[in-house]
C-alpha cells in the first residue's frame, strides 16, 4: 500500500462512526488523527467531518468545543474539506429533526425528513444507487449509478442544484446525495462503508488541493 505524506484531521464533536472514517484513510495509506484542536485541524491538508446522530446535538457538540470558527476558517482559507452524513446535513441552515437549531448555513438549503412508502422504511438504511450529475470530482473514474451505504432518516434538499453532484431516489423523493462547492464536499452516504467504490470517493477527496 502505497504511503503519502498527507496529513487528514477528522474532527472530533462525540458524533458517532468516526473510527470506521480513520480506518478507510488508514487502509488507503493516508496518516489520519481524530482531533478538536484548532492548530492540529487548520494545519491538516484535508479535514473530513463525518457522524451519526442528532442534528441539535451536534450543533450544541460544535459550540462547546469552539469548532465553528475553526470551520469557518477552513472555509476561507481553502483546506479540502468533507462532510460525511451528520457532517452534510450541519453545513445547511436546518433540519426538521431539530425545528429551531440552527446549522453552520455555509450553504443554502434544508435537511427534511423521508416520507414513509410502501416497502420503503425510516430510517434508510443499506445500499442505493445514485445518479451522477453535474461531474463532481469526488466521483472521478465512477461510472454512473454507483451504490453506496446510506444510514438516514432525514435528506439534503440543496437550494442550488448545480453544486449537487449525486442524487438519490428514495421512494419518489429526490435526494441530494452529494455536494461541492469550492472546497467544501459532503455526502449524505457513507463512503468508508461503501466497499471499493467508497474508497474510490475518499482517494479522489484527498487527491484535491
Amino acid at each position: 500500500m502505497q504511503t503519502y505524506s498527507k496529513q487528514v484531521a477528522v474532527i472530533d464533536y462525540d458524533a458517532g462512526n468516526i473510527k470506521s472514517v480513520v480506518k478507510a484513510l488508514q487502509y488507503l495509506g493516508f496518516k489520519a488523527f481524530v482531533t478538536r484542536k484548532e492548530s492540529e485541524i487548520l494545519s491538516s491538508s484535508h479535514v473530513i467531518l463525518p457522524g451519526v446522530g442528532s442534528f441539535a446535538d451536534a450543533m450544541e457538540h460544535l459550540v462547546s468545543y469552539d469548532l465553528i470558527d475553526v470551520i469557518m476558517k477552513l472555509r476561507k482559507e481553502g483546506n479540502p474539506f468533507l462532510g460525511i452524513c451528520l457532517g452534510l446535513q450541519i453545513l445547511f441552515e436546518d433540519s426538521e429533526e431539530s425545528p429551531g437549531v440552527k446549522g453552520l448555513s455555509i450553504l443554502k438549503g434544508h435537511v427534511k425528513r423521508l416520507k414513509d412508502s410502501e416497502g420503503l422504511k425510516v430510517p434508510d438504511i443499506g445500499w442505493n444507487s445514485c445518479s451522477l450529475v453535474n461531474s463532481g470530482r469526488l466521483f472521478s473514474g465512477i461510472k454512473d449509478e454507483p451504490f453506496f451505504y446510506f444510514v438516514h432518516s432525514y435528506y439534503l434538499s440543496m437550494d442550488d442544484e448545480e453544486k449537487v453532484r449525486a442524487v438519490m431516489d428514495y421512494g419518489g423523493t429526490r435526494t441530494h446525495a452529494s455536494i461541492e462547492d469550492g472546497n467544501f464536499f459532503a455526502c449524505q452516504f457513507h463512503p468508508e462503508k461503501s466497499g471499493d467504490t467508497g474508497l474510490k470517493v475518499l482517494s479522489n477527496f484527498l487527491s484535491q488541493k
